[in-house]
């Protein structure tokens, strides 16, 4: 099989595209053909080797947790999956070696769930890692509810978008900031958009003179710096950019596998209640410009490699 792969550390230059063998099978792991596995900034994070001192590199290493595809072969010691069932998953293991750039992989039962009938595979490939991320700080660290005003700070990018739709989803009064140019997609997913810049505080201000109640960071980049101004009393702030320092009583939320919570987003996309943008798809072989657009930190909703060869 074709798989991308690293054999040091460093930017989208030092991926490959390489033919490896299949996947082993182990009798209690599920065989799984990747139709589109989407991109996430963890995978530069990991690559670029920061993570090093705490977590072991096997190389070459495949990058990649998320995946959206076809169970090829299931163990005698599963249950809950059989060939032929379309499922979606986060396959991560404790050290760095396998991963999803690639066309087929072995992974733990509790790691896949079904797809999402209504998403296509771009679509249901960028679900796991950003709506787990987005799901978990709206619903678990934040506790959004019916009528809360949601602030989500970066909401255009591959976690905020999905997070916007998920507080909606809950009856939240969401709204998102972002750039001039993504003012319309914002408003595209139930929220009301406001332009980053020295205008932000006014802006929300207006929107809401009660002030916010909740606060989700998904930008970086001192966002948090606004918060004393329009936070509402004992407001509650989350960040998934390690940025809590910014406000006092931040809550640094951190991704963690939860099949109950991977079944609810799949549930809400059925639903039409969540969708996922997929602002660009590359063929598997072009993954190091995939990368590329990745850090670039200007791109829409998902960026997503689909295992398919370039027309």
């Amino acid at each position: 099989m074709r798989a991308v792969q690293y054999q040091k550390f460093g930017g989208p230059e030092v991926l490959e595209v390489v033919d490896v063998p299949d996947p082993k099978m182990f009798n209690d792991l599920v065989l799984v053909r990747i139709e589109a596995a989407a991109l996430n900034p963890a995978d530069l994070g990991f690559q670029s080797g920061a993570p090093d001192p705490v977590v072991d590199f096997l190389f070459p290493v495949t990058p990649g947790w998320d995946l959206a595809g076809v169970v090829e072969q299931a163990g005698t010691a599963t249950t809950g999956f059989r060939p032929g069932d379309e499922v979606i998953g986060f396959v991560r293991d404790k050290a760095m070696h396998y991963g999803t750039y690639a066309q087929k992989i072995s992974a733990e039962p509790r790691q896949l769930v079904r797809k999402p009938r209504n998403l296509s595979w771009a679509q249901a490939a960028g679900l796991p890692v950003a709506g787990l991320t987005a799901y978990q700080a709206i619903v678990h660290s934040l506790e959004v509810s019916a009528g809360d005003t949601v602030l989500v700070h970066g909401a255009a990018g591959g976690v905020g978008h999905l997070a916007v739709q998920i507080a909606a989803a809950r009856g939240a009064r969401v709204i998102g900031t972002g750039s001039e140019t993504s003012q319309t997609f914002i408003a595209s997913l139930g929220a009301t958009p406001v332009r980053y810049g020295d205008e932000l505080v006014e802006q929300v201000r207006e929107i809401a003179p009660d002030g916010i109640d909740a606060i989700l960071d998904t930008a970086g980049r001192g966002s948090l710096s606004t918060t004393h101004a329009i936070a509402a009393l004992g407001a509650r702030v989350a960040s998934i950019t390690l940025s809590a320092a910014e406000y006092p009583g931040t809550i640094d939320v951190f991704l963690h596998l939860d099949g109950d919570d991977l079944t609810r987003l799949v549930e809400l996309a059925e639903q039409g209640k969540l969708t996922v943008h997929v602002g660009r798809t590359f063929p598997l072989d072009r993954a190091a410009q995939a990368q590329q657009l990745l850090a670039g930190g200007h791109a829409r909703g998902k960026i997503v490699l689909e295992n398919r060869t370039e027309a």
